[in-house]
């Protein structure tokens, strides 16, 4: 009985300190977010993942990162002044461009991770989703809004914003469609 106990015991620390290190970042410091470096023709910018607000979003884009998933993806919509979309695994054929913004990974995350601390303002990541499935059918694909907050009034409280870019926006307000994101790597936490 005190083997199950201890195995236990131990099970348990080893998943508390598991989810210790995801939330804090590759850094280990305490508060520390996890930062996703995108690398594209034009340049480089990183994001920085809000993991206590959007636990279950972050997790998931993270996972994505780390599988390689947005590495040779294209930008697949830009809106002058409002957004720039990728994330839509389809645009690596460009037989299927007529489906982009369709597609995912196949696995929704399931939960919309809303938070009035996280609005839509420049530079903010958010989750997009198709119209028809809601913002729980979210999976791999990402807008970086490029305009202040009052450009996204009409949609604050529909999407979840579970980033922010914190280096590089110059380079996101180059990037047009067929743009290509060369890799992703999860750098760590953000330098402060």
């Amino acid at each position: 009985m005190r083997r199950v106990i201890g195995i236990a015991i131990i099970a348990t620390l080893g998943v508390g300190v598991g989810l210790g290190a995801q939330t804090a970042g590759r850094g280990g410091a305490k508060g520390a977010l996890p930062v996703v470096v995108f690398d594209t023709a034009k340049g480089s910018f990183e994001v920085e993942f809000y993991p206590t607000e959007a636990p279950k979003s972050v997790e998931h884009i993270l996972a994505l990162v780390r599988r390689n998933f947005y590495n040779g993806l294209r930008v697949h919509r830009f809106v002058e002044g409002f957004v720039v979309q990728f994330g839509d695994p389809q645009t690596r054929d460009m037989t299927k461009k007529a489906n982009w913004g369709s597609g995912g990974s196949g696995r929704t995350i399931g939960a919309a991770e809303i938070s009035p601390k996280r609005p839509h303002k420049l530079g903010a990541v958010a989750l997009a989703y198709a119209s028809r499935g809601g913002p729980t059918s979210a999976d791999s694909q990402l807008y970086v809004c490029l305009n202040g907050p009052a450009r996204y009034s009409a949609i604050e409280g529909d999407y979840a914003v579970i980033g922010q870019v914190v280096s590089g926006m110059e380079v996101v307000q180059q990037l047009r469609e067929l743009d290509v994101i060369k890799r992703a790597s999860v750098k760590g936490p953000a330098a402060k």
